[in-house]
């Protein structure tokens, strides 16, 4: 007997909406069989959304995700798989640091001009007061 799936039990698993489970239904990510009028996930699916969350989650899109299991599905070859995922991994570490460093230099820039801003308060006070003590 093979195991299925509802998409509320797939949503409360993996703690995400009965609509987000559509949308990558509708995206090509998951092809649940149907019963009636209702979508039967198989194992298969499970394990796609599992693997399409931690993806999301690494800052794939979801584009991105379905050309991972589009590789997988056409070839079956685990060795392409896996290096095509390191490659976009690598590519993916690559603009985080970039981002990083773009937040580092941000942030030292928002220092500069609150010193700034601090220093000519600083200085407004002080002459307001000398002006105030004359």
């Amino acid at each position: 007997m093979t195991t299925t799936y509802t998409i509320s039990e797939l949503a409360r698993e993996f703690e995400v909406t009965t609509r987000t489970i559509r949308f990558y239904e509708d995206q090509g990510i998951l092809s649940p069989g149907r019963e009636g009028s209702n979508r039967v996930f198989s194992n298969r699916d499970r394990v796609r959304l599992k693997l399409a969350l931690r993806g999301k989650r690494l800052g794939f899109s979801l584009a991105e995700i379905r050309e991972l299991f589009e590789l997988y599905d056409v070839s079956r070859d685990e060795h392409r798989q896996l290096e095509e995922f390191l490659s976009r991994l690598n590519r993916r570490r690559a603009r985080l640091e970039q981002q990083r460093e773009d937040i580092e230099v941000m942030l030292n820039e928002i220092d500069f001009f609150a010193n700034q801003c601090r220093r000519l308060l600083k200085d407004e006070r002080k002459e307001s007061e000398s002006k105030d003590a004359a």
